[in-house]
């Protein structure tokens, strides 16, 4: 009888100890600040904010402030991003999306929207960036979403970094995709070579991708850069571009404006998703524009 009266006193300790934190969490939530700007909101001609949605709380979105700018003329493709370690928070990354957003993109990246100095955790799965991808198609036909009728549905990319680049890798043959970009990542040569959780791809995999693609790399000093260099070595029936800084796995993202790797990712971006011909310049000619910047080495197949 003691032992029955023990357990059921321990077990009301055990929820008064699971409620009080539920309970402060939700509180919490509730004062919260939903909307931020990262930085001055990029150096785009579209300051960016970055914002939770109560339509898709598990994600966090990046867009212009000012949607005016935007409607039947003139569309907002679409980015689904995935964070490096299978994150399931962008908070290394917010200083890169914020940027490339200011050039007139939605980024939809995985994981809850980080509060000022939080560092989010838990892990992402692949289906996450098709959540995003679904979502925001969803959001261009609802009448009561700021994204009415702003989007570009037909221009939609996939990019992540690291194990986000592996989830970009296993996202990018849905035929809604229209270009890849992956950092820092690559199928491991060695299928064994990853940790759980990651996406268990095979080199098999890289002849599913049907759009351009580029791969941006730290240098021989990223983990990822056998990885990565690899698959381009492997890609012959589509355009590939690979670009690499000697900076290591963890780029530039932290950087002010997400650095050069925000630069290169956004150019192309601008290039693939907008058809800007001046942006492509860094990619396309012989020699194409990067190759002329002394802290990148590049190669590419497939583009002229």
């Amino acid at each position: 009888m003691k032992k029955r009266n023990l357990f059921w006193l321990l077990a009301a300790f055990t929820a008064i100890g699971f409620f009080q934190p539920a309970l402060a969490q939700t509180e919490a939530s509730a004062t919260k600040p939903t909307v931020r700007t990262i930085e001055d909101g990029g150096t785009g001609p579209y300051s960016a904010i970055m914002y939770a949605d109560k339509s898709l709380p598990t994600h966090t979105i990046f867009r212009p402030k000012d949607m005016s700018a935007f409607g039947k003329a003139k569309k907002l493709p679409i980015i689904a991003w995935g964070n490096g370690a299978c994150a399931n928070s962008p908070w290394e990354h917010l200083n890169f999306l914020s940027e490339v957003a200011s050039h007139g993109f939605v980024v939809i990246a995985i994981g809850p929207m980080p509060q000022e100095g939080e560092k989010g955790g838990g892990k992402s799965t692949s289906s996450q960036m098709t959540d995003a991808i679904n979502w925001a198609i969803a959001q261009n036909s609802d009448k009561k979403s700021p994204l009415y009728n702003k989007l570009d549905v037909s221009k939609i990319a996939v990019s992540g970094m690291s194990c986000g680049g592996l989830q970009t890798l296993e996202t990018a043959p849905d035929p809604r995709v229209t270009t890849a970009v992956i950092c820092n990542s690559g199928i491991f040569v060695n299928a064994a070579g990853g940790f759980p959780g990651m996406p268990n791809l095979t080199k098999d995999n890289l002849l599913k991708l049907h759009t351009p693609t580029l791969y941006i790399l730290g240098g021989e000093k990223d983990i990822a850069y056998g990885n990565g260099m690899d698959d381009f070595n492997r890609i012959n029936h589509l355009p590939v571009f690979v670009a690499n800084m000697e900076v290591g796995h963890g780029g530039t993202y932290s950087q002010p404006h997400g650095g050069e790797f925000a630069k290169v990712a956004t150019a192309w971006f601008k290039w693939q998703l907008k058809g800007d011909a001046e942006a492509g310049k860094m990619f396309a000619g012989n020699p194409c524009g990067l190759s002329q910047n002394p802290i990148w080495k590049v190669d590419k197949k497939m583009i002229p």
